[in-house]
């Protein structure tokens, strides 16, 4: 199945300056970006960095305070009706009845999106089988695992076809294994022609993102591929340190001459510093000091902890 699209030329989503306050607490802070059809666009934060906030503006279902959007062509602020009917959302929380089958989900899923008859039929068995939830139609909902239970999210999701998917955690709670599963089945969808933004805490996950936007305290700190926002970041060679007391340690590092960031990972330490640098820490602290290929996680807390001593 190809997902149809409207105006392939144009961004699939498109976001100018948009803002969302609750009273006197700013939730969403002027963020823009766009999204190219048929990729994966991650947006990357903390919980409570904003990213809830923001896709629910998207999918019309919060209205911006200014600010605005496109969706699928449509305007977020004008047309908010025309974007349901051309976007699939998954929510944080499973929201599915728990007391249904899968098969039964799947049918309600339907009547909701009109989808009846023949055309029910065969979109049922599609989005069952993209899903990988052949052989469970008849389990209840409640029994599935974590991962199942997102699968059939995402099966609902999917069933009218929409242009534009977003995906809101969809992975929290749910194991390694059945994470990586789920990004497989994201980038199956991509190859054919859907675009999907998808949000997420765990930063390892947006290596299979074409783009992406990191967002902090409701704005966004940087934005591009995971190459392109690493180089742009991390000017320095990162090294990672091991220590038995890597709290002490960690204190020492960060006022220590020629580092620049320092991250904490359980017993492991990694900080950004030139070759000098590295060589007198190895020399004079007596530890092992090695060079490493950066993170996404180093670079979202170097960019933080920048943020938070800017004015």
């Amino acid at each position: 199945m190809v997902f149809r699209q409207a105006d392939p030329g144009s961004p699939a989503i498109k976001v100018d300056s948009i803002v969302r306050d609750f009273g006197s607490f700013r939730a969403v802070d002027r963020v823009s970006f766009s999204v190219e059809r048929g990729t994966v666009f991650g947006l990357l934060g903390a919980n409570g960095a904003g990213k809830s906030t923001l896709i629910r503006m998207l999918c019309g279902i919060l209205e911006p305070s200014s600010g605005d959007a496109r969706v699928a062509g449509y305007q977020v602020s004008t047309e908010p009706d025309a974007i349901k009917r051309r976007i699939g959302y998954m929510s944080q929380l499973f929201s599915l009845y728990s007391d249904l089958t899968v098969r039964e989900n799947i049918r309600l899923f339907a009547g909701i999106y009109a989808i009846f008859g023949q055309s029910e039929r065969e979109r049922a068995a599609w989005a069952l089988r993209t899903a990988g939830l052949e052989g469970s139609e008849s389990v209840r909902a409640g029994s599935l695992s974590g991962g199942y239970r997102q699968r059939l999210a995402l099966a609902c999701a999917l069933l009218h076809e929409p242009e534009v998917l977003f995906l809101d955690e969809p992975t929290s709670g749910v194991d390694p294994l059945a994470r990586r599963g789920f990004w497989e089945l994201i980038g199956s969808l991509t190859e054919r022609g859907m675009t999907v933004l998808v949000t997420t805490h765990y930063l390892d996950e947006a290596e299979y993102c074409s783009q992406l936007a990191m967002m902090h305290q409701g704005r966004v700190i940087a934005s591009g591929s995971p190459y392109e926002v690493k180089a742009q970041t991390l000017q320095l060679p990162t090294w990672e340190i091991e220590s038995d007391r890597p709290y002490e340690l960690e204190q020492v590092l960060r006022v220590e001459a020629g580092v620049e960031g320092v991250g904490a990972f359980g017993r492991r330490l990694h900080i950004q510093a030139d070759e000098q640098t590295a060589r007198r820490i190895r020399q004079t602290m007596q530890i092992s000091i090695e060079q490493i290929v950066p993170t996404l996680e180093d670079v979202f807390i170097a960019l933080t902890e920048t943020s938070e001593h800017s004015p």
